[in-house]
């Protein structure tokens, strides 16, 4: 079993890969694979955690990062708190996921199109493979909300350059 097995796998570059919760063996093989940091966006739930993931990441020499978003109700405040620690990164290889790549898509797509440089449509074409029969209204409305205020930004440091 390898990270490709990962449910809802994305990989983004040879640094990044997403996906919904690893099993286990899944996380050994990013450990194998070099991967150095994992990072979980879903909170804690019997039903879908694994029973000590941060145990089991630090115990394969990695580092672990969670930020439980609540799936229910996220918050802006998530998504800011998801930010600062990705500015902190180095340049090690990273597993972020969640549950099933939604919350990681969003946050990760929103990260890009304010500090990577996508345009808008791409962030959107890195999101739909996960998100396209879905509706969230809640995330939608969030994505939306963040969305608008990384463009307004952008649009403005774009007119203060001219």
């Amino acid at each position: 079993m390898s990270t490709l097995d990962i449910y809802n796998f994305i990989r983004v570059n040879d640094q990044l890969i997403t996906g919904g919760q690893p099993t286990e063996e899944q996380i050994e093989s990013a450990a194998k694979e070099g991967f150095k940091i994992v990072i979980n966006l879903a909170t804690i739930s019997p039903r879908y955690s694994l029973p000590d993931e941060a145990g089991l990441v630090h115990s394969l020499g990695m580092t672990y990062h969670h930020i439980p978003v609540v799936w229910s109700d996220p918050k802006e405040s998530d998504f800011d708190a998801f930010e600062k620690l990705f500015q902190q990164l180095g340049a090690e290889k990273i597993l972020l996921h969640c549950a099933a790549n939604y919350r990681v898509s969003a946050f990760y797509s929103l990260y890009a199109l304010k500090h990577l440089g996508w345009s808008e449509a791409r962030a959107d074409a890195f999101r739909a493979p996960i998100w396209a029969s879905s509706d969230f209204p809640v995330w939608e409305d969030l994505i939306r909300r963040i969305k608008l205020k990384i463009l307004s930004a952008n649009n403005a440091n774009r007119a203060n350059e001219k």
